[in-house]
């Protein structure tokens, strides 16, 4: 039997492309689109990979992550159903890439004008941990309604001080509609704001598309008295490259129990110890 290019049948991705320009012309808005069935399960990365599979052509070279990883079983696997459908190559290095697909991060390497980054969402709705019903939620971005998502903050902020939001933090697109970016940390938010690439949100389960022209405003949601703070890691050092200022997982030396940090994004820190290695 005869795999069609890049797994998806044509008026698929016709469809997806479509949905996608909607999505590029209404920066924040959550555009539907019919989310096809694919050879992994729901919610494991269907919408960004129905995105790559509808935008990837001969002369565009792949690059997956998972949680800033490239060599995740997520990630491994997809790469792979996306290089056995297309033939497209492959890279670890987020400069070499013109599509980008990633889970929970955006890299660390600013955007290029040509690349185009493709996060998975499993829940593109912000307001959804206040409103249960769809069709509410459509009305109140329609209205621009969205005292919840502000009322949700407010409560962190009298429990806790502090708004405890780690990933997934709102934000207000152009002025107009509230997002949720996928699970992406804090310390990415900033990274969407006046952006020189092209990010694309695909939520497979929940079918829905949305996007961020380059040059975008994008503001998390904050108040005055207690404003947007992302996660600072500029008083720890990598143990592996030595980097400081990126975003870090806190891990545990089994043999020693000691607590020590590393670069979250692979590709970035092994960059960085190639470079560090041919100066020396």
């Amino acid at each position: 039997m005869r795999q069609n290019y890049a797994f998806l049948d044509e008026n698929s991705k016709k469809e997806i492309r479509r949905k996608t320009l909607k999505a590029i012309a209404i920066p924040g808005y959550q555009v539907p689109f019919a989310s096809r069935e694919l050879p992994i399960a729901r919610g494991w990365g269907t919408g960004g990979l129905q995105l790559t599979l509808s935008l990837a052509g001969q002369s565009d070279t792949v690059k997956v992550i998972d949680q800033g990883s490239d060599e995740s079983v997520n990630a491994v696997n997809i790469r792979k159903l996306i290089q056995d459908t297309t033939g497209v190559p492959d890279t670890i290095h987020t400069d070499a890439a013109t599509l980008i697909q990633s889970r929970h991060r955006i890299p660390e390497v600013p955007l290029k004008p040509y690349q185009i980054l493709v996060l998975q969402v499993p829940m593109p709705e912000p307001l959804r941990p206040v409103e249960p019903q769809e069709r509410v939620t459509k009305m109140l971005h329609a209205d621009k309604e969205y005292s919840g998502a502000w009322l949700r903050l407010f409560e962190q902020i009298m429990n806790y001080d502090s708004i405890t939001e780690d990933a997934d933090y709102p934000v207000l697109v152009e002025g107009r509609y509230v997002m949720a970016p996928s699970p992406i940390p804090r310390f990415d938010n900033p990274k969407m704001d006046n952006n020189d690439g092209l990010i694309l949100l695909g939520a497979g389960r929940e079918k829905k598309i949305c996007a961020l022209p380059p040059y975008t405003k994008v503001k998390s949601l904050a108040f005055e008295d207690y404003p947007f703070e992302v996660e600072s890691f500029d008083d720890v050092i990598c143990r592996q490259s030595g980097l400081t200022g990126v975003y870090m997982d806190e891990l545990i030396d089994e043999e020693t129990g000691e607590t020590y940090y590393q670069t979250n994004d692979t590709s970035y820190m092994q960059e960085a110890m190639n470079r560090e290695g041919s100066v020396k």
